[in-house]
């Protein structure tokens, strides 16, 4: 019987769990282009005004 390869199973966990997290932060990154682009107008907005 042959022996299992844990060091193999383990980088496959360690390469799944990267991948997933990389994917989820560019989900969120095109979240926040859409959100921060709303917000700066908001703020931007509001600067001019209390300067007046």
């Amino acid at each position: 019987m042959a022996k299992p390869n844990y060091s193999f199973e383990k980088r496959k966990k360690e390469l799944d769990r990267q991948k997933k997290k990389d994917e989820k932060k560019a989900r969120k990154g095109e979240q926040n282009a859409d959100g921060t682009e709303a917000v700066e107008e908001t703020e931007s907005s509001d600067t001019p005004a209390a300067a007046e």
